[in-house]
């Protein structure tokens, strides 16, 4: 066949994406506002069919979020999350309104397991309150989905009776979840086929799988589904989410994409801003995507072994089955210096995907020029952490302003800390076991808390001694995680710069409240 005629043959797989609330339910991953808007532009632009926004009954926070990506975003279809209750539709519905195109997302538990212990409700309720909660979303919202929690552990019979009841009520998507990471391949494209060949009105219907990478197959489980007859996957960039995670996006779309010729699927996302999505998420987030993480992982296209560089040489597919430049990964080496002016840097920040407000570049281009005083050469790694961590703290109750550290083998050691808390400038000098211990409890000394530090992670941007690094802190404080990411040549700054970002974060979590049953 001719690769346009192989084209037409090709089903579409509708991406579909959470990393915004199933993905924010990783521990230490809370998003605030703006850093959600920023995700949820990205996720656009790539062409995601699918953006759940979030489950705007669990908060007012969670609300404004969905309630303003509702408002912005013109060409995917924006989904937010409710459980089978009529007020939990109700608010997403409220939320979801402002849409050009929205979806209502309404779940409820079917294996026995939760049914019985978890939801404490016979069968035969949990199928009225399907019928129920999907026809009332029907009646709000003309795009329903329903899924069937834990329902690779659900009686398939059972499933199919649920199912049919869902689509007549309304729903015109049906989800599959293999929400503990349970189950294999195999079976998931058996329950998949048998669901839809068994469901009389199930053509009515498109069948969605999301999957949850407890045994490490959430992606492998994904393809499998579609195989099975699944047209619309659910996924995370950076394959974030509860536990182990979420199927990732960028595996799946690659995988779908570099093995065309076993699956003759395609999706609609541009791939080449894969690598700008994984390095937002990470720089927003702090989870740092590990080195050997497929596709955007530093290693990814990276060839140590003799005899694999030997045959990149003579031939790149030897070795390489997609290129970097396809998932975005930009092969340049030094990109600026010192010398580098105003537009140059603007332009660099374009191709890297930031287009900053005037006040913003200049807060950048002031960093970026201090950066290139004390750093022989600023590579686009260093941008990215540079703009991340200079932009997007402005609206921060906690600012930090200046820092100077005494350390060494002869203590004590200590530090002199500058900040401004609420717009008013606090300073105090601290003493500690260590540099960084000192540097942390002078934050402490200078805005009082209780968080427990559960994490404290250094690495370094680029290479070389005057590499910038990167600090990623997590907090703990009444059962809720966040993570706090700062960036700078030195690591001290970088670690203060980091402390205070996790401070910020939880002070906005401790307003945030998230209610049972929340794992669809």
């Amino acid at each position: 066949m001719t690769e346009a005629s192989t084209q037409q043959t090709r089903d579409r797989v509708v991406i579909f994406d959470t990393t915004l609330r199933d993905g924010e339910q990783s521990p230490g991953c809370s998003m605030n506002l703006e850093e959600k808007l920023r995700i949820a532009e990205l996720l656009e632009g790539m062409g995601v069919d699918v953006i759940e926004a979030g489950f705007p009954i669990a908060s007012n926070g969670d609300f404004e979020a969905v309630n303003e990506i509702a408002k912005r975003v013109k060409n995917s279809i924006v989904c937010g999350l409710s459980r089978a209750g009529r007020k939990d539709i109700d608010r997403a519905w409220e939320a979801l309104r402002p849409a050009r195109q929205a979806r209502i997302h309404t779940f409820i538990s079917t294996s026995p397991l939760h049914m019985k212990y978890k939801l404490q409700m016979e069968p035969e309720a949990v199928h009225q309150a399907v019928i129920d909660s999907v026809s009332h979303a029907r009646n709000l919202c003309d795009d329903v989905e329903w899924s069937c929690e834990d329902g690779t552990r659900s009686d398939p019979e059972f499933l199919c009776r649920l199912i049919e009841s869902a689509i007549k009520a309304g729903a015109r998507t049906i989800n599959v979840p293999d929400t503990v990471g349970y189950t294999v391949p195999d079976e998931y494209t058996r329950l998949m086929r048998y669901l839809i060949e068994n469901v009389p009105n199930s053509d009515q219907a498109r069948f969605s799988a999301h999957c949850h990478n407890d045994l490490g197959l959430a992606v492998a489980n994904s393809l499998a589904a579609v195989i099975g007859g699944a047209r619309q996957v659910e996924c995370t960039i950076n394959g974030i989410g509860e536990r182990a995670g979420n199927a990732a996006l960028e595996e799946i779309v690659m995988a779908l994409r570099t093995r065309g010729d076993a699956m003759a699927f395609e999706t609609g996302i541009r791939t080449t801003d894969i690598t700008k999505a994984s390095r937002l998420l990470s720089s927003i987030t702090g989870f740092n995507v590990q080195p050997n993480k497929a596709i955007v992982g530093a290693n990814a296209f990276a060839h140590e072994s003799g005899i694999h560089q030997d045959g990149m040489l003579k031939h790149a597919g030897t070795y390489e089955i997609m290129t970097p430049e396809s998932v975005g990964l930009n092969r340049s080496t030094l990109v600026m210096g010192k010398h580098s002016g105003r537009h140059a840097f603007r332009k660099k920040l374009e191709e890297l995907g930031f287009h900053l407000a005037d006040n913003q570049l200049n807060d950048a281009f002031t960093r970026f020029k201090d950066l290139a005083d004390r750093k022989k050469d600023v590579f686009d790694e260093d941008l990215l952490a540079l703009v991340d961590d200079a932009v997007w703290r402005g609206n921060d109750r906690i600012q930090f302003v200046s820092l100077q550290v005494v350390a060494g083998s002869k203590g004590p050691q200590s530090a002199e800390l500058e900040l401004e808390i609420d717009g008013r400038p606090a300073a105090v000098k601290a003493t500690g076991n260590g540099p960084v211990d000192a540097t942390f409890n002078a934050i402490k000394e200078l805005y009082p808390h209780d968080a427990k530090l559960q994490l404290y992670q250094v690495h370094a941007v680029t290479e070389g001694t005057d590499a910038q690094a990167e600090v990623t802190v997590r907090l703990a404080e009444a059962g809720k995680t966040v993570n706090g990411q700062g960036a700078d040549a030195d690591t001290l700054v970088a670690s203060a710069r980091a402390y205070i970002h996790a401070l910020n974060k939880l002070l906005v979590k401790r307003e945030k409240t998230a209610p049972q049953a929340l794992s669809a």
